[in-house]
């Protein structure tokens, strides 16, 4: 457990590259998962687990189909809110800001950087839609392979990813008696971050 307080530091994003690194370390499974908190028109939240592929002063992004129900409540609010969990380190990191689109290339890069039978998957599924059964699944997976036998997948138009331009960043550690350590960074347009120590 943490004891000694967070320190001001004046990236948050060198912080939180820090504490993936440990978390990298110790935590026994997928590190990099993040909970995606959306809304859409109807302003109902939704949330659910994605993947951390890449992470720079520009923001955290992940990829997906952008066909899918989280990729239409994106498009109705452009915003979208990120918590990593690090339970072994007893540590969290919220991130809340606007989402814009990768580009092309950098979608590209990473899709082809996946394992064959995962690309082949981008393809078959249509993510979020009802499915009557396993085996259908199966089925479009089956063509998909048919169709495209080398290594080489090509990337569906439909699948790409988004990158959350980061307003805020909140870090989170365990402290004894529940008198946690929160530290709270706020963007300023021209004039880097705002911090904030918060109350536990």
């Amino acid at each position: 457990m943490p004891e000694a307080a967070l320190e001001v530091v004046p990236d948050p994003i060198a912080l939180f590259r820090q504490w993936l690194d440990e978390a990298t370390r110790h935590e026994p499974n997928d590190p990099n998962a993040m909970a995606l908190a959306t809304a859409g028109h109807d302003g109902k939240p939704s949330v659910r687990m994605v993947l951390l592929k890449d992470v720079d002063e520009r923001g955290f992004v992940f990829y997906t189909n952008k066909q899918s129900r989280k990729a239409d409540q994106i498009q109705a609010s452009r915003s979208a809110g990120l918590l990593f969990h690090w339970k072994s380190l007893r540590r969290q990191v919220r991130v809340e800001g606007q989402v814009a689109d990768v580009d092309d290339a950098d979608a590209d890069a990473y899709f082809r950087s996946r394992a064959r039978i995962s690309r082949l998957g981008a393809i078959a599924s249509d993510q979020s839609r009802p499915l009557p059964d396993r085996r259908k699944l199966e089925e479009r997976l089956a063509e998909a392979e048919a169709r495209h036998p080398g290594e080489e997948v090509p990337r569906p138009v439909h699948w790409s990813g988004y990158r959350v331009l980061p307003e805020l960043i909140e870090f989170w550690q365990d402290m004894p008696y529940r008198l946690h350590d929160r530290m709270e960074y706020r963007r300023r347009s021209g004039t880097g971050w705002q911090t904030t120590r918060l109350y536990p």
